[in-house]
């Protein structure tokens, strides 16, 4: 390397800021577009942390108060019909129906079957649109892990082709020529992974977080549905 260039190189900013505001339009149109995916991404993040805490707060909550011996007539009824939690939602999906059957005296087997069968398909459709509440959102992350590598990479390439453009125009290949595009070029690159990486981080996390909730509203539906069944046997029996 010729010594001479060394101070011009040193005399150069290579700050974020100065990166940015030297940077090619279309460099500066790419910073910005992942600058505000890395934003989205939190936003969505921090949501999500705040909805599953929530939900599994309530969920305990409300299986505290489930087990703690009261019958399936008490529960329902202190349950509304649109209830502020997912659990209770789930079990007021099932306790309708049973609310339904209980006018019913005489109980034949194949009206238990069908209440039976009834509350299955209920409570099954209201655990996947839980589940669907729950999981709005993590299409945005999965997005953003997938898709902004790539833009950071576009935004590469036009700074190395800026630094080519500069080594024409100067009719150098000294490394002061080379050194804004390069630093501009690899930039984008750093702001594309630094999107991505905390990005599908909170996807997995919040994928697995999710399927952990589902799986605990699912057998909450099945321990429902055996109480409910025993219930049903001990009103036929009498």
């Amino acid at each position: 390397m010729d010594p001479a260039v060394l101070p011009e190189i040193a005399n150069q900013d290579f700050s974020l800021i100065s990166l940015f505001l030297k940077a090619n339009i279309i460099v500066q149109a790419v910073m910005v577009m992942l600058a505000a995916a890395s934003i989205w991404s939190l936003a969505v993040a921090i949501d999500k942390s705040m909805l599953l805490g929530s939900a599994n707060a309530r969920a305990r909550k409300f299986e505290a108060a489930f087990w703690s011996g009261q019958s399936a007539e008490d529960a329902g009824e202190r349950t509304s019909d649109h209830p502020a939690d997912a659990m209770a939602r789930v079990f007021a999906a099932g306790s309708r129906e049973w609310r339904e059957m209980r006018r019913v005296k005489d109980i034949s087997d194949q009206q238990a079957s069908a209440l039976m069968e009834r509350v299955r398909t209920q409570m099954d459709v209201a655990v996947s649109r839980e589940t669907g509440r729950l999981e709005a959102g993590l299409i945005t992350l999965a997005i953003i892990a997938t898709a902004t590598p790539f833009i950071g990479l576009f935004g590469t390439v036009i700074g190395i082709m800026n630094a080519f453009r500069d080594i024409a125009a100067a009719r150098e290949t000294n490394l002061a020529v080379v050194a804004p595009g390069i630093a501009e070029a690899l930039f984008a690159t750093a702001m594309g992974l630094g999107a991505a990486i905390p990005a599908l981080i909170f996807f997995n996390k919040f994928s697995g977080d999710v399927g952990k909730f589902t799986e605990r509203l699912e057998n909450f539906s099945q321990e429902f549905q055996v109480r409910l069944s025993r219930r049903l046997s001990e009103r036929r029996d009498v």
